[in-house]
């Protein structure tokens, strides 16, 4: 991404609460007007700490953080132009929903025929017009996200951060509010920076995705992108199920690699390794390897079932694969007549370009 249409720019950050420990180390992140970014990452990783940053509730210890290319360090919260929504609504309990929706905009000193005008609009967006008179309290937790969401977005600001928004509603109701802040996210096209720890949240809403771990970014992709071509052992791990196997590289040639599992060689593609006598740990998704495949693939190998489980659409089941007990495969519940039944061996395979030769950490 070029630098003039950074829209929001982390400029060489660090922060440090003590002074010696830095929870967030030289971040340098990009992120375009009108993208939907969020910050994947386990607790502790420096996500939330990076929002806080940006809203303006902390203050970078090193580094500059620009909004659409003015630095914003010394300027105050209120004055920043940036929506947030938090995961515990932080609506005004004594106010009603209008009241709530009207607040940011009195404090800007908006007239009143204004104020009306876009507050129906803001309530139109999430699907809750006429709910103007209600109390917080006489809503459910998705109304109150809503009403959340809206008072966000009511004064037109710039960015709008949300801090593990969902995090407090059930499952059902949390991917339908997925769904929903994205098509409103695509209706409008406010640049949002979107804080979670959980993947398939991640995966579902944005257009990229910074993966944080120890403060830093690991990778900053695609969705899609992210989950297919995982550039280290930490966001294989974390993004999606994933296999893995602990090895020794025999030799890298032709874009393919040879490492040797126990007693057994598999073919791998070098994505962190080079040369022979590495350490690496391979990694293969549960769905690129197939039982008892009909066409010849780059590595087969003979492993026993351990575990059978149906998941409706399709079966999960756990083989012992080169002495590793924890092999997931998932097998679409089609109707291809595949002997799955415990304690089976079966025959598994799969390409050398889907086992990922990353590194061995």
């Amino acid at each position: 991404m070029s630098k003039k249409n950074a829209f929001v720019k982390f400029e060489k950050v660090d922060k440090s609460y003590d002074g010696k420990l830095l929870v967030v180390k030289d971040l340098n992140l990009d992120i375009a007007e009108g993208e939907f970014i969020t910050m994947l990452g386990p607790s502790g990783s420096g996500k939330t700490t990076c929002l806080m940053m940006l809203a303006g509730f902390e203050t970078p210890t090193n580094g500059e953080i620009f909004l659409d290319s003015n630095p914003i360090s010394n300027i105050p919260p209120h004055k920043r132009g940036i929506g947030m929504v938090f995961q515990n609504y932080a609506l005004f309990p004594h106010m009603t929903v209008y009241e709530n929706l009207a607040f940011p905009l009195k404090v800007r000193k908006i007239s009143k025929d204004d104020i009306d005008k876009k507050v129906d609009k803001a309530l139109s967006m999430v699907s809750l017009s006429g709910f103007e008179n209600r109390m917080p309290g006489q809503l459910s937790g998705g109304q109150q996200q809503r009403v959340a969401v809206a008072r966000a977005l009511v004064f037109d600001p710039a960015v709008v951060l949300m801090d593990e928004p969902l995090g407090a509603l059930d499952k059902n109701l949390r991917e339908s509010m997925q769904y929903e802040i994205k098509h409103i996210h695509e209706s409008i096209g406010v640049t949002v920076v979107y804080v979670t720890h959980d993947q398939s949240e991640a995966l579902t809403m944005s257009n990229r995705i910074a993966v944080f771990n120890d403060g830093k970014v690991q990778q900053l992709s695609s969705p899609d992108k992210l989950y297919e071509e995982p550039e280290n052992s930490f966001v294989a791990e974390f993004i999606g199920e994933n296999n893995r196997f602990d090895g020794e590289v025999l030799d890298v040639s032709n874009g393919v690699c040879k490492v040797k599992i126990g007693q057994s060689e598999i073919l791998a593609n070098p994505i962190s390794v080079k040369s022979k006598g590495e350490k690496t740990k391979v990694s293969i998704r549960p769905e690129r390897a197939l039982i008892n495949p009909k066409d010849k693939m780059d590595n087969n190998q003979k492993g026993k079932i351990e575990e059978v489980i149906y998941h409706g659409d399709h079966t999960r089941v756990r083989i012992n694969l080169l002495g590793n007990s924890d092999f997931i495969l998932k097998v679409p519940n089609s109707s291809q007549n595949l002997d799955i039944k415990l304690g089976n061996d079966i025959s598994i395979g799969w390409n050398s370009q889907d086992a990922r030769a990353l590194d061995p950490k």
